[in-house]
């Protein structure tokens, strides 16, 4: 899983002479030069990374500017700062930050060696509340019922330790998980349950008990195992059923039932439908026998219109259920009733479904340069093409990506002559791609593929010469292994080569060329026999399958 980051403790510099009617910025721009010296005299620091184009970077920027201003007059005061990650001069900090999308932003402790991701709010209210409660320990001591009202936040889920004594392996490892989760739930310890607002009040064991506005408002364990607690937590603090739609207290659920690693029923529906309660009942009976299995949601249609795009779903064919299982495979089934859910989870976990592949459609005209390939066209346009490859993975508002496009519409021109050779690209935000294949993090990605089956990512730079040396170093050279391949035969057949009759007006010999080469679709040959025809050679082409483009003697006649 992705490091984690942020937050912190800065000083904003003046720069020479500043008048008075000017605003002071309170968010500090760290960049490669001042990001190490700057964040390593912090013990808590958090750091937008972000990109100047992208729009949620816009909208969120006067909410993290008046949450900077707020944090300066905390005792102790907060940093809040921002490194443009789109800048090729900060791009060893992305890469170093694993940062796959704008904005990310990240709380560091400890000089930059802690590093979490931040889960809060976006508004500077809710910025401010959320890192007020990051700061000082992980987990917060109850020693009353009045503690506890402070303490508990009852909106979201909540873990609190009951421990005879603060000391012992158990109550170790719960200080350690609650360091390592801090970022995404609120934790405190207690020696007394009776102080807890839910659950049974005479524990004796040590307990890890969750609190939680929804389901069965209170669940414990006793397994104090790290790894073991961590599942117990992260399975129990998302309901049954998540729910998507415009309700804000549903969204944090919502992000955690996407980042879990169990298969996902999704089913969208407009919430007006006058069935809307027979399908909520049918969900939350399947969502209970399928628990820890298969994870459900009910997406509202107003709420969830991004995410039926991006899923490749009609609107027109709601209530549709979608599963996606761990290998982010997915299995469709439109215009479903309410009876229709249970028997169709039985055949997903039977293995019995056919996939589904969100696509584009396949261009009618498909004739620039710059080949377009969607999901639908992949195999016979990529891995049944009998063609070198060159494929970029892109998104549509990347601005790498659109910058590199007439890059790579140079380099096809350059091969427009060479038809065993294809430039290509993929827009991976509409179509679903094989991650067993490419796996890739971010755009653009750019993979080549030979005729082989060898696939080899490009990692050079993004210039016209470097890809296409990439190319010619990675293109298989088809026609001089048949053409080796010929040579040998040919000895072994003592130079009887018959030609087809339609070639016969071609079998007068020609002269021995000392050094010939062959110039073909795919690449060239280098062939120095002694005495060799143009007939002979003519056969080699013919049964290599070869046209060639032209046939060039260095030396002798052609």
């Amino acid at each position: 899983m992705a490091s984690r980051f942020l937050v912190a403790l800065v000083l904003t510099l003046a720069l020479g002479c500043v008048s008075a009617s000017e605003e002071k910025e309170f968010v500090v721009t760290l960049d490669h030069s001042n990001f190490s010296e700057v964040v390593g005299k912090q013990d808590f620091i958090v750091v937008e990374f972000y990109a100047p184009w992208c729009g949620h970077c816009k909208h969120l920027a006067p909410e993290y500017e008046k949450a900077a201003s707020e944090l300066s007059k905390h005792n102790p005061p907060v940093t809040l700062a921002k490194v443009d990650a789109s800048d090729e001069v900060n791009k060893d900090l992305a890469k170093q930050f694993e940062i796959r999308g704008f904005p990310t932003i990240k709380i560091l402790r400890n000089g930059g060696e802690s590093v979490q991701e931040y889960k809060g709010p976006r508004d500077a209210d809710g910025i401010v509340s959320y890192l007020i409660g990051q700061m000082g320990p992980a987990s917060k001591e109850i020693k009353s019922s009045e503690d506890a009202a402070k303490v508990i936040d009852a909106k979201r889920p909540f873990i609190v330790g009951v421990f005879p004594e603060f000391s012992g392996e158990e109550y170790d490892n719960f200080t350690s998980l609650a360091e390592k989760l801090r970022s995404d739930y609120g934790f405190a310890h207690t020696k007394d349950a009776k102080f807890l607002p839910q659950g049974e009040s005479d524990v004796k064991k040590p307990t890890i008990r969750l609190l939680k506005p929804f389901d069965e408002l209170v669940v414990d364990s006793q397994n104090f195992d790290i790894d073991a607690a961590k599942k117990f937590i992260e399975e129990s603090s998302v309901p049954l059923v998540v729910v998507f739609d415009e309700n804000p207290v549903n969204q944090p659920y919502l992000m955690k039932f996407f980042d879990t690693p169990t298969a996902k029923a999704m089913l969208f529906l407009n919430f007006s439908h006058p069935k809307i309660d027979a399908f909520k009942s049918k969900c939350q009976e399947i969502a209970a026998s399928c628990k820890g299995e298969i994870g459900f949601l009910l997406g509202d249609l107003e709420a969830a219109e991004n995410a039926l795009e991006y899923f490749g779903l009609r609107k027109e064919k709601l209530p549709s259920i979608l599963i996606q299982d761990k290998d982010e495979q997915k299995y469709l089934k439109e215009e479903v009733e309410p009876d229709h859910i249970a028997p169709w989870i039985k055949e997903f976990k039977a293995g019995t479904l056919k996939p589904f592949t969100r696509s584009e459609p396949i261009p009618e005209v498909n004739d620039k340069p710059v080949k377009v390939v969607v999901a639908d066209s992949l195999q016979d346009m990529v891995f049944n093409s009998g063609k070198n490859v060159l494929l970029e993975f892109y998104a549509p508002w990347c601005g790498h990506c659109k910058a590199l496009a007439p890059t790579l519409e140079e380099v096809a021109i350059s091969f427009q002559n060479d038809p065993d050779v294809v430039i290509a690209k993929l827009d991976a935000t509409a179509n679903d791609v094989p991650k067993t294949t490419f796996a890739f993090q971010g755009f653009p990605t750019l993979y080549f593929i030979s005729p082989s089956g060898k696939i080899v990512e490009y990692e050079g730079n993004r210039t016209k010469e470097d890809i296409i040396e990439f190319i010619q170093k990675n293109r298989d050279p088809i026609v001089k292994a048949e053409a080796e391949k010929d040579k040998t035969e040919k000895v072994a057949d003592s130079g009887k080569d018959e030609l087809p009759r339609h070639q016969e007006s071609c079998d007068k010999p020609y002269a021995a060329i000392d050094v010939l080469e062959l110039v073909t679709d795919i690449g060239h040959i280098d062939v120095t026999p002694s005495g060799i025809s143009l007939r002979e050679l003519i056969a080699v082409l013919l049964r290599s399958r070869t046209k060639p483009t032209f046939l060039q003697a260095k030396a002798g006649q052609e």
